[in-house]
């Protein structure tokens, strides 16, 4: 091994280190798979060759709008094609995609808009109304420019007030030279999370990393070429699982799908021959309890990651006779969307009653290929927690997909970090055979349909009422929803408030999905230092 010592003339050249990058994914397809049909929605249908062409003139589009390396551009998109060509787009031309959840409120919109800094914005014609109004209550004198993205085919015409996408891609130039990153540690998305606070937390994503969960997912997909994927997990939740940047290294074909229904997903199977798709368990009880008229029949196998939230094992015992293979997932914005998968043993399982093949395909499981190490530990000394599916710890994990850090916040960057692994939060037991089973979420977390809600941003609005002298706000368990936040609220000795007025008001200061579905009055339980017993609120919302 004396040679390796001697490393005169081995240093990195252009010849043998180029930075891992996804753009160079749709950079070969579009001449290896030049002809396959790369995205579909209804009446549009594009090429790979054409997809790339698309992206260059956006990439150009947006250079000439002053759109300099590290500068930010926003969404407010549905999974449409423009936001799938943004994704590549924005990069292309040095910038940072900043893909914004279609559901918030205008105030969390302009705060987003001002601590990102975003230069421009594309926005759906159906959310223009929302966006101007967070650009009017900006702090920043600087304001995004709005390039408006109408979509005649769900009805949603232009307004006249803003340029619109596709005559901004009129401008651009085909043959423009893609910026690719010097250093694939720069910078390729920013993504806003709630986390355990009210103030969002910008969760920043690097091209290695979104590089390397890329040939991460086909593996653990066990994806073949060519697969035919539909877009449930939105494109602004952790850039739609990265699934959007891993197409074209498979040649595969992207079936955007703007509305959620079970009618959509089953005619996008039936008659686009979908073979994969991510989702909430909401999304797999959507199918299982679709109407009849909504059901359409299917040769293929569909292969869904589903993550959120455990899935019942009634559902799963339910949806897998229909021609649904079910891979639970588990994973944060912080990693980039999945990070651990539920990889299914057949030689040990496959003879397992049904009942408890669905007890075990409700486990986090074990790390993606892409990830270094997941596991559990005691969070205070880091060391590992007995492997016997009893003792509890947290979730910690190290890899390339983990984020650079929160943005502009180097305090939380560091606690989320410390020990040398990145802490999610949730608590889970390991099994002997090292899969990971959540049994607890982090405490202010309600996950609803797949999407994050602060329980102490919930009780922030509510405490704004004048009647409401404290609250509590905890996950309720929801068939549809999964979990959905239930306020326990005490009143004022001289304040009076029905459940109906309190919904009301927090709708008011959030967006709709997180404000309370139940309010429940009464006083709440409190420990001899004044701190609300929430495990106590847990089992009571888990009863009503």
């Amino acid at each position: 091994m004396g040679w390796m010592k001697d490393e005169t003339g081995l240093e990195k050249r252009p010849a043998n280190f180029v930075p891992l990058t996804p753009l160079s994914h749709l950079r070969r397809a579009a001449t290896v798979h030049a002809k396959r049909e790369a995205i579909v929605y209804g009446d549009f249908r594009t090429s790979y060759a054409e997809y790339h062409v698309r992206v260059s003139k956006l990439a150009s589009a947006l250079a000439r709008l002053g759109i300099a390396p590290g500068d930010v551009v926003a969404t407010v998109l549905p999974n449409i094609p423009a936001h799938v060509e943004a994704h590549f787009g924005v990069p292309a031309c040095g910038g940072v995609l900043n893909a914004i959840n279609i559901r918030l409120d205008q105030h969390t919109i302009s705060y987003i808009f001002d601590h990102g800094e975003a230069r421009v914005v594309l926005v759906d014609t159906q959310f223009l109304g929302v966006v101007e109004a967070a650009i009017a209550e900006m702090e920043n004198e600087a304001q995004p420019t709005i390039i408006e993205v109408p979509d005649e085919q769900a009805g949603f015409h232009a307004s006249g007030r803003h340029l619109t996408y596709e005559a901004l891609i009129a401008e651009g130039d085909p043959d423009f030279d893609w910026v690719m990153p010097a250093d694939e540690w720069e910078s390729i998305a920013l993504n806003y999370t709630s986390g355990t606070t009210g103030r969002p937390k910008g969760v920043v994503y690097h091209h290695r990393g979104a590089y390397l969960i890329t040939l991460g997912t086909p593996i653990a997909w066990r994806m073949t070429l060519y697969p035919r994927y539909l877009t449930i997990v939105p494109l602004f939740h952790c850039n739609n699982w990265c699934h959007v940047w891993t197409m074209p290294a498979v040649g595969g074909t992207t079936v955007c799908c703007r509305d959620i229904t079970a009618r959509a997903i089953y005619d996008a199977i039936a008659d686009e021959g979908v073979t994969h798709f991510g989702g909430a368990p909401i999304v797999l009880n959507m199918i299982v309890n679709a109407r009849d008229e909504e059901r359409r029949s299917f040769d293929q196998t569909v292969n869904v990651f589903t993550a959120g939230a455990p899935p019942a094992a009634a559902t799963l015992a339910a949806i897998e006779p229909m021609g649904f293979n079910i891979t639970q997932v588990y994973g944060l914005t912080e990693v980039y969307g999945p990070a651990t998968e539920c990889v299914w043993k057949d030689d040990e399982w496959a003879e397992l009653a049904p009942d408890e093949r669905a007890t075990i395909k409700a486990r986090q499981g074990v790390a993606f290929p892409n990830m270094d190490h997941v596991t559990v530990v005691d969070p205070e000394t880091m060391r590992q927690t007995p492997m016997d599916g009893a003792a509890t710890g947290e979730i910690v994990m190290r890899g390339n997909a983990t984020m650079k850090g929160y943005y502009k916040n180097p305090r939380a960057t560091n606690e989320a970090f410390r020990g040398g692994y990145f802490h999610s939060g949730d608590i889970a037991v390991q099994h002997p055979d090292g899969y990971i089973q959540i049994t607890d979420r982090a405490k202010d977390i309600i996950i609803s349909g797949g999407e994050n809600i602060s329980s102490v941003e919930v009780e922030s609005a509510l405490m704004h009422h004048a009647s409401v002298l404290l609250c509590a706000v905890v996950a309720k368990p929801d068939e549809k929803w999964g979990e959905v936040p239930c306020a326990f609220v005490e009143l004022k000795d001289d304040g009076s408030a029905t459940e109906e007025e309190l919904i009301a008001f927090a709708r008011q200061r959030l967006a709709g999905f997180k404000a309370p579905k139940r309010i429940v009055f009464g006083e709440l339980p409190k420990t001899s230092t004044g701190k609300v017993q929430k495990y106590e609120l847990r089992e009571r919302a888990a009863a009503l």
